[in-house]
This record gives C-alpha cells, structure tokens and sequence, in this order.
C-alpha cells in the first residue's frame, strides 16, 4: 500500500506541474445530495450509513463530484485541481476486485477553450501511463444525445430516452416500444377506471394513478418514431472505427441527421488539438456507445485506458466531460469542465508486468 500510495504522489506532483491545485475532500459526503449524480451502477454500489446531526452519508465513491461542488460553491471562475485518495465502492458481484482502492485525478474548469481543455486532459493522463502496454478507447455522449433530442416524437419519449441513454438494454427497448403503435388498455378507454376499485393502499395516492393515466394516455396519442430515424440512431450506435474514420462515417450520417453536425466538428476539432498536443489519432479507437456505462454526469467527450494483456482487469483511467454537472451544483452559474482518474495500483502492476 505505501507503493502505491507513493506512486500516487507521483502522478499527483505530475498534474500539480502542469497547473494544477491540490485539493482534498472529505472521505464521508451526504449522501442525499450527491448519490443521485452518479449513475446507477455507483448508486448500487455506494457505502451509504445514518448520521444523527447530518443525515444520510456515504463514503466518498468518486472525486469529481465533490471536487465540483466544492468549485462551484466558491464561484464559476477557470480553474485546474489535482486530488489523490481512496474511494469506496462495493463489489458484490466480484470479490477479487478491490472496494477500495486509491485514485489520481486531474479536472479542468475552462469556458475559453473546452475542446483544447479536452485534449489537454487525455494528453496529460496518456503520458502518464506512456511506460504501460495500454490502449485508449473514446467516444463522445453528446452525439447521441444529441441525435435523441432532435427525434420527432414526444418530448416525454425524448427525455424517457436520454434518461436512459447510460442503460444501453433499456434504451434500446424503449426504442423498440416507441417504433411501434402502442396497444390500448381498456383501463385507458374506460369511463370511470376507479369504479370497482377498493380504498387506497400502498405508496401511490389515487392523484399519483390518475396522472400516470393521463401520461399513458398521451403517449397512445403519440406516433410511432419513423423507420428512416430508427434506422439513423442504430447506424450511429454502430460507429466503430479509429478516429479518423469514425469521424467521416458520422459526418455522412449528419447530413441525414443535421442534428448530430455541431458535435460532429467538436469532435474533428478536438482530433485536432489531440494531434498538436502529440496523440496519434490514427490508432485511436472511437465508439458512438462508448462510455454509456461510466459515469451519468458526463454529457460529452468520453475516454477510458485498458491493459492490453489483461482483459480482466478494470480500466486503469477514465474520465470525461461534464458541463451539466456544473450547472446541477452551480446554483445558476455553469462552467465546461472536463476531468480523468487514473488508478496507480493497476497502473503499477502494468509497469511491473512490461
């Protein structure tokens, strides 16, 4: 443990060169204001305990979330912060991984130049691990979300939709249910669907029943999305290539989705600030789904780095863009940000292994 937490510093002094801040936060967090920004898979697999003056609490499963509310908290101005400590995160499914472990991370608070701030922060963190066999995958969140917001249908089955965008089998049975006619209930033609009834029991009132009916009932209203834009979203959740090609199959895909086009060229823009600062973009791996099952704040630009001789291992780095996440804790001021994690005990026993 004191190798790693030493390889740590390490890191930490690295960002710290490139500008940084050290900052620390509080390993107990409230739970009640921060566990629904993490996505569902960390709600899970939060350690969560009652405190009697302070209410629920978790042990601190992530960085970035706190690391956010405490800029946010002292004002919206540019800014860059380095941190290093443990996080706890349950493993129910998996006792050889480890519910704690430490973790590097690097967050940029920049509105001038995001896409230059993006680059700036998968740079940083591929240099560090440049002594391990890894590789790097990326997508970008807001193509996709994008794309949905511009589907003609409802805006109930919109935000159904980029609700679920992070649970890839939800999101694609919702859009199967929203191709189709939906089928009517006779509860939904019925005059009186209370007659009958008995008293009310349970959590739902008959106001919360008669609301979920009147949704339903809207939403029968509602064509089915079209074929021709079922069959865009899945062309553009197929995109697999390395950047470069990637980036000219989903500029095709933008002139029948006109939509996706403003992400489309922050994408080429931001391959071309990776490539000023060093990246070979040619070998890098680009996925539209990719990292829909990190993080829910992150809303733009997605990374993660994997071993390449360990398929069983976690990844050793992510990280992402998350613009919404500063308006959530900014109380009505925002910022672009943008940030990435490093794990120095998996990166240590990569550099052992190479």
């Amino acid at each position: 443990m004191h190798g790693v937490t030493a390889r740590a510093g390490q890191l930490r002094a690295r960002f710290e060169a490139a500008g940084a801040v050290h900052v620390e936060t509080a390993i107990l967090q409230p739970a009640d204001t921060l566990l629904d920004l993490y996505g569902e898979d960390i709600r899970g697999r939060a350690y969560v305990t009652s405190d009697a003056l302070r209410g629920e609490q978790m042990l601190r499963p992530d960085f970035t979330v706190p690391v956010v509310q405490m800029h946010m908290a002292g004002g919206a101005d540019p800014a860059r912060y380095t941190y290093a400590g443990t996080v706890f995160r349950r493993q129910e499914e998996d006792e050889t991984r480890a519910n704690e472990y430490e973790q590097v991370g690097y967050e940029v608070f920049d509105r001038a130049e995001p896409i230059a701030a993006d680059a700036e922060v998968f740079a940083l963190i591929a240099q560090a691990l440049s002594d391990a066999p890894v590789r790097a995958s990326t997508g970008d969140i807001g193509i996709l979300v994008a794309a949905v917001a511009a589907l003609e249908t409802s805006e109930g089955r919109k935000a159904a939709l980029l609700r679920h965008i992070w649970r890839p089998r939800k999101f694609r049975a919702l859009l199967e249910r929203y191709s189709k006619p939906v089928i009517v209930r006779d509860v939904l033609t019925a005059s009186d669907p209370f007659k009958g009834a008995g008293p009310e029991i349970g959590l739902r009132s008959k106001r919360d029943v008669e609301e979920r009916l009147a949704a339903l009932r809207k939403d029968v209203e509602t064509p089915p999305v079209s074929a021709r834009e079922i069959e865009l979203i899945e062309a553009l959740l197929n995109v697999r290539e390395m950047l470069p090609f990637a980036l000219e199959q989903l500029r095709d895909l933008a002139v029948d989705l006109p939509a996706i086009s403003p992400a489309v060229e922050r994408l080429g823009a931001r391959m071309t600030a990776m490539k000023t600062r060093g990246i070979d973009v040619s070998k890098l791996e680009f996925e539209t789904s990719y990292g829909r099952s990190l993080m829910e704040y992150y809303d733009g630009f997605v990374f993660g780095f994997y071993a390449e001789t360990r398929a069983d291992l976690p990844p050793i780095a992510t990280g992402g863009r998350y613009d919404a996440l500063t308006r959530r804790l900014g109380q009505g001021a925002e910022i672009p940000a943008v940030g990435g994690v490093i794990r120095p005990d998996l990166l240590m026993l990569l550099e052992g292994a190479a």
